[in-house]
This record gives C-alpha cells, sequence and structure tokens, in this order.
C-alpha cells in the first residue's frame, strides 16, 4: 500500500536532503568568501524553506502510515498515544 502514500518515504528524501547539504556548504563558502549578505541571506532562506518541505513531507509520512496504522489497530490506547505524539510535534512545529 506504501505507494498510495502522498507522503515521502524515507529514501525518496535523502537525496533531497544531499542537496540541502549542498547548499549549507554553499552558504558557508559565501560567508568564506565575504559575499554580499543579501545574497547570503537568499540561499539561506532557501535551504531553510527546502528544510521545511523535508519536514513537511516526513510529517505527512508520519500521519498516513503511523498514525494509520495505530488507529487501524483497533487500540484506544495506541491511538491516543500517537495523537498526542503528533499534538507535541504541530505545537514544536508551530
Amino acid at each position: 500500500m506504501a505507494s498510495n502514500l502522498k507522503g515521502a518515504d524515507h529514501r525518496d528524501l535523502k537525496p533531497r536532503m544531499n542537496k540541502i547539504e549542498g547548499q549549507i556548504r554553499g552558504i558557508s563558502k559565501m560567508i568564506d568568501d565575504r559575499k554580499y549578505c543579501v545574497d547570503i541571506l537568499t540561499q539561506l532562506k532557501a535551504a531553510r524553506s527546502a528544510l521545511k518541505s523535508v519536514e513537511l513531507s516526513v510529517l505527512e509520512n508520519h500521519s498516513h502510515k503511523c498514525i494509520k496504522q495505530a488507529v487501524d489497530s483497533g487500540s484506544p490506547d495506541v491511538s491516543e498515544e500517537k495523537i498526542k505524539e503528533l499534538m507535541s510535534l504541530l505545537k514544536k512545529m508551530i
């Protein structure tokens, strides 16, 4: 059923994280090279946006897999634990 998931699978995130890692190295080089502040800030914003996108993909995957599995288990305790975990994550993200 994994093909029906909208969220990215963990292994699908690796290329995106590698790209972000490259962005961060590039920003570090820009700082070393004393590039224009606005250019550095622009690249920082792009990296932050890319990380946010990965974060949302992981959250979506968690919702579609882990939380759904907990609810489908029929155990109110397991479901409640996963819902509390999700709410805690959302509070930290906001």
